[in-house]
């Protein structure tokens, strides 16, 4: 009660309205910008399927939105493809909940070209209803429905560390708080379950080797969608980014990690990991914990991994949303020197685990 009332009095003052939404004064100037969709497979499905108004056909499902824009003047040949992470869609990338320059136009103005992704089943890739229709028409058993997944503005507040259980925001808080409203629009139903093997593996494996020389940058339940896609297939994939990944990046095996120690990898992780999440034996530190350990074994097999905690260089405040934080642009600052070292110009031939401090 105390998050709803302490939310909804101040984000209110400072909702986000077209008028306000910073725009830079230098043109952005595009070679090209467009969308498409990647993969997906033909399905017939019954009318009851279809949901009783259009006759027996095929259908396409576990297709892959993604929209790109692509500068005139490229700083080099590395592209980004930004993935979204639960609960949200490819909108997390671009403006930010108080109206600042997301990442996907940051990049493009720095000289990259962008490609944004809605996940298999989320937003604009679209999800397949023909189980919830069957189960209306008492064909299936309810059960048989995948989960449909939602977030509290209230568990976002803690899980996300925008502030603490008792209301107030972390210190130094970076993510803007006033703008919480904005934010909670951007929560979605997320599908619970996909087919297997994961159709977002093979969408971004397909998207990798078309484009050519991308940096896989992911966020928090996509945090392993890098380097699950780079198990399946390297081609076209020059570095990982994951900013604070979910889950500890355990249960890799030595062919895998040497396969991954291919291929640059950046993990960033931002401030207060150890708080309260309201998420019952979720801590991020354990987070970033096992995924360092993974950072160590890549390296310990030739490759070249950096973890980052950005306490550690003197960078205070952030919440799990980096990309939204006020600092934003300084993050990415950050992913564009370690690519501009570490993938532009190369590995260098010391290959030592990098854990910034």
């Amino acid at each position: 009660m105390i998050i709803l009332v302490y939310c909804g009095v101040l984000s209110s003052a400072f909702a986000q309205q077209y008028a306000t939404i910073a725009t830079s004064p230098a043109p952005l100037i595009l070679k090209a910008q467009g969308s498409f969709y990647l993969g997906g497979e033909l399905e017939s499905q019954t009318t009851d399927e279809l949901g009783g108004i259009c006759p027996p056909g095929h259908i396409t499902v576990n297709q892959m939105y993604v929209r790109y824009m692509i500068p005139q003047e490229q700083t080099d040949g590395t592209s980004f493809v930004l993935i979204h992470g639960m609960h949200l869609s490819g909108k997390c990338w671009e403006t930010t909940p108080d109206g600042r320059m997301g990442w996907d136009e940051y990049l493009v103005r720095k000289g990259y070209a962008v490609y944004v992704v809605d996940q298999v089943g989320i937003g604009r890739s679209g999800f397949d209803q023909k189980t919830y229709n069957d189960v209306r028409k008492g064909k299936t058993q309810p059960m048989a429905q995948t989960p449909f997944s939602r977030k509290t503005d209230e568990n976002s507040w803690t899980n996300f560390r925008f502030g603490t259980k008792d209301g107030n925001p972390v210190d130094g808080a970076q993510f803007p708080i006033g703008s919480l409203d904005e934010f909670s629009k951007q929560n979605l139903p997320h599908i619970m379950r996909l087919p297997s093997p994961d159709a977002n593996y093979r969408c971004l494996s397909k998207l990798s080797a078309e484009v050519k020389n991308v940096v896989l940058v992911s966020h928090s339940q996509s945090g392993a969608f890098p380097v699950e896609t780079a198990l399946r297939s390297t081609e076209g994939i020059r570095g990982m980014v994951l900013l604070e990944p979910g889950g500890t990046g355990s249960g890799y095996g030595d062919e895998q990690i040497r396969q991954l120690s291919k291929i640059p990898l950046l993990i960033i992780f931002g401030d207060n990991l150890t708080n309260e999440t309201g998420m019952p034996g979720h801590v991020w530190q354990n987070s970033m914990d096992g995924w360092s350990r993974l950072a160590e074994s890549i390296n310990k097999a030739g490759g070249n991994a950096t973890v980052i905690h950005l306490p550690e260089m003197g960078i205070y405040g952030n919440s799990h949303m980096l990309m939204m934080d006020k600092n934003s642009h300084q993050i990415a600052a950050i992913v564009l020197e370690w690519c501009k070292n570490n993938i532009t110009k190369k590995s260098s031939d010391e290959k030592s685990f990098q854990h910034f401090r």
